[in-house]
């Protein structure tokens, strides 16, 4: 009798690695291409400004993408961390634009201030400006992931306790009229970091720094999404409680999550002051949370690049619309939330894997 032949054996996990990485070089080469040679040659001045502001609200939800889609966090309060971020950096050139010794414009002109307040001081230096962009955002999230995560807080009511943070921060910022700007905010920002933001050229640099922030925060998420922290991250979404069986805490690993997240929020805000020149209560809200999630919703939450796609054509879409319909295009981005929803949930993202079995 002849010995049956055995199956043959798959390789081994480090022979598909390498291919996993090739193609992920390969799609970072894409997104320079993309980014850095076609957007410049073929976008003016003001269109190119329009897509900087929209790189920032990428970045916002690639966090979101890595807290919602794999972590299973909906995240409403996103507004949060990227208020704090874009408060810090707007601070500082506000104090930058006034000059030693002088308040800022808007001090002066609602009269309510004679000497600058002692929690405005230390943003005068850039260093500690640019580190609290960050780092504010993600000790804020630290304290609040530790207070939620640890109680065993989730599903919808984490989203409502953090939808509701976004709006008492709001509240807030409204109500400080003398120190923060009020309804209006931190507006009219001139300069950055010595650079004159109404030149041109170095508008393109904002962009430019945009640019490269968004593939910086793609590349961190592709090596946190593949790694043995990815794959619990995935298990504690799935069968938390299984995940606690095997000796893991879940609200630990949920923490780094919701921090990183809250980390690229905060960058995005930091990033969004010079590329647009304002920062305001409308822009930390409620609303705008729940936009950052339709974005992430539209491009594929639990694929990489799928939540930044989404979050650009959903930002186009709006602007292309408001231009075009401005009393009703607020109902077409409602659509634009139900649609993939209804008829493509996996987002855009997966478009291209329903072609393909279509075909097959």
């Amino acid at each position: 009798m002849t010995a049956l032949a055995s199956p043959p054996v798959p390789p081994p996990v480090e022979t598909r690695r390498p291919r996993s990485g090739w193609r992920a070089a390969a799609g970072f080469g894409i997104g320079v291409l993309l980014l850095f040679a076609l957007a410049p040659a073929i976008l003016g001045d003001f269109r190119l400004s329009l897509l900087a502001k929209y790189l920032c609200l990428a970045i916002i939800a690639v966090g979101i993408g890595l807290a919602w889609g794999r972590g299973g966090m909906l995240t409403l309060g996103q507004g949060v961390f990227f208020g704090l971020g874009g408060y810090a950096m707007a601070m500082h050139l506000k104090l930058a634009d006034a000059g030693p010794g002088n308040l800022p414009d808007f001090m002066q002109l609602y009269g309510q201030l004679d000497t600058l307040p002692w929690w405005w001081r230390p943003f005068a230096n850039p260093v500690f400006a640019l580190i609290a962009t960050v780092a504010l955002p993600m000790l804020v999230a630290l304290l609040l992931g530790l207070l939620i995560f640890r109680r065993r807080v989730r599903g919808a009511y984490f989203a409502i306790l953090s939808q509701a943070l976004a709006a008492a921060m709001a509240i807030f910022l409204i109500g400080q009229q003398g120190t923060t700007g009020g309804t209006n905010g931190l507006t009219d920002i001139q300069g950055f970091f010595g650079y004159d933001l109404n030149d041109p050229v170095n508008r393109r640099m904002i962009y430019f720094i945009v640019a490269g922030a968004l593939l910086l925060m793609l590349a961190v998420a592709w090596q946190l999404m593949r790694s043995r922290y990815g794959e619990l991250l995935v298990a504690v979404r799935d069968a938390e409680e299984r995940v606690r069986f095997l000796g893991y805490d879940p609200a630990n690993v949920k923490l780094v999550a919701y921090v990183v997240a809250a980390g690229m929020a905060g960058l995005a805000g930091a990033l969004f002051v010079p590329a647009v020149g304002i920062i305001s209560p409308a822009l930390v809200g409620v609303v705008p949370s729940i936009e950052f999630v339709v974005g992430v919703a539209v491009g594929g939450r639990a694929s990489l690049v799928g939540p930044a796609v989404g979050a650009v054509a959903v930002a186009w879409a709006r602007t292309a619309l408001s231009e075009r319909v401005p009393s009703a295009w607020i109902y077409f981005e409602g659509l634009l939330f139900i649609l993939p929803i209804v008829f493509l949930p996996g987002g855009l993202a997966s478009l291209f894997r329903y072609i393909r079995r279509s075909r097959s």
